[in-house]
């Protein structure tokens, strides 16, 4: 706010010192005129002294030249000459230069004002509810998610106001879902351990007795035994479910499946990546493609593409990335292509795994988890992606059906 009134104070200062200058310019100029009658007088004297005559068309302030008895009958401005021992009137105009300063200023005075006006609705209808804004996205980010948002009915802020909100909603639902969640696995860490005790001591005891020799009989020993791989595989059991309790549903994924052009969503792909990689020096290539109607939810298929792409830049060499299109069966191959693979190709079936990271992301900042979203939003949009190596380029293919 105190930086906008500065400017403001800065602006209107130099538009008054303009008009100022104006007005000083003016006015030297109108003295000028006001004396070009009397240059233009004395010339006029000189020509008739010497020439006896005289024309006027070489004198822009002299209208009119009067002797004998209309000497002094005039309401016009004049100058009395003399020449040859006759006096002259000589009338001339000034020109109408009062009233083109009074013109001027008007001018000035309305822009002045018109001035003033915008930079007080840009106050009033933007910097103000900005400002009121400002501690918004530090209180989220300290996750005081109730934050007040005032709300904006302008067009300037209103749907951005609006989409804070849904911001702050989405962020308090997912915090939710995240305690529900880990509320869950935690009871069920705590179910399952419990549970491990009571065939781990039933191991533990079995053991002992044979160790110590217990059971002579051969019959029990085997039915010991037995019940010991029993009870191993019951643990077993239960580490499964714990494993997979950890692994599954551990992000929320919500598909609004529905129908986009394919130009569309091209076409925001490229708006996004073409100017970063023309300034990185990286070739982006969109092949030709025959826009058609997908069966997808617009924005997960465009996110789908956004991670290939963030993939493609970091593990790329830089040189070449570039989108292909295919049709097969009814569905739409998007493929995307980039160059200087170092990925094993025995690798590819792991990929697609959450938190995997391939033998060529060492030195690379990542979760793994890019190409495992991908492969869950494409199946919960009905589609599939794959990928391959062809010599040192690496490609993932989206299969997406046609509406």
């Amino acid at each position: 706010m105190r930086a906008f009134k500065r400017l403001c104070i800065a602006v209107i200062t130099i538009f008054l010192m303009l008009a100022a200058v104006l007005n000083i310019v003016m006015l030297q100029n109108r003295k000028y005129a006001d004396g070009q009658y009397r240059v233009e007088a004395k010339r006029l004297a000189d020509e008739i002294a010497e020439t006896g005559s005289y024309d006027l068309a070489g004198y822009p302030h002299l209208t009119e030249v009067y002797t004998g008895d209309d000497l002094y009958q005039s309401d016009e401005h004049y100058v009395i000459i003399e020449a040859n021992g006759t006096l002259y009137r000589v009338e001339y105009t000034l020109g109408n230069k009062s009233s083109t300063m009074i013109a001027m200023n008007c001018i000035l005075g309305v822009l002045f004002l018109i001035l003033v006006v915008v930079f007080f609705y840009i106050k009033r209808n933007i910097i103000e509810p900005f400002g009121s804004l400002n501690n918004v996205p530090q209180e989220l980010a300290r996750g005081n998610l109730a934050v007040p948002i005032p709300e904006q009915k302008s067009r300037f802020f209103g749907k951005f106001t609006w989409g804070v909100n849904l911001l702050r909603e989405k962020i308090e639902d997912d915090r939710k879902k995240e305690l529900s969640m880990q509320r869950n696995k935690k009871l069920l860490l705590m179910s399952l351990s419990h549970d491990i005790k009571t065939p781990l001591s039933a191991i533990k005891l079995n053991a002992k007795a044979l160790a110590k020799g217990i059971y002579n009989d051969e019959e029990k020993r085997r039915a010991t035994a037995e019940s010991i791989n029993a009870r191993a595989d019951e643990i077993e059991q239960f580490v499964s479910e714990i494993t997979k309790a950890a692994s599954e549903d551990f992000m929320s994924f919500e598909v609004t499946q529905g129908e986009a052009f394919l130009s569309q969503i091209i076409t925001k792909i490229s708006a996004r990546y073409a100017p970063q990689l023309s300034l990185s020096g990286t070739e982006f290539v969109i092949h030709k493609y025959d826009d058609c109607i997908l069966s997808c939810d617009a924005d997960r298929l465009a996110e789908c593409l956004q991670n290939l792409i963030e993939n493609a830049i970091k593990y790329g060499d830089g040189k070449r990335i570039e989108i292909s299109f295919d049709k097969m069966d009814g569905c739409e191959l998007i493929t995307v292509t980039n160059t200087g693979c170092t990925l094993e190709a025995k690798e590819l079936p792991q990929i697609f795994g959450s938190f995997h990271r391939g033998s060529n992301a060492d030195k690379i900042q990542g979760n793994g988890l890019g190409l495992f979203i991908c492969k869950r939003l494409m199946s919960l949009m009905g589609g599939e992606v794959y990928a391959e190596i062809h010599e040192d380029c690496f490609s993932v293919t989206l299969v997406v059906k046609l509406a």
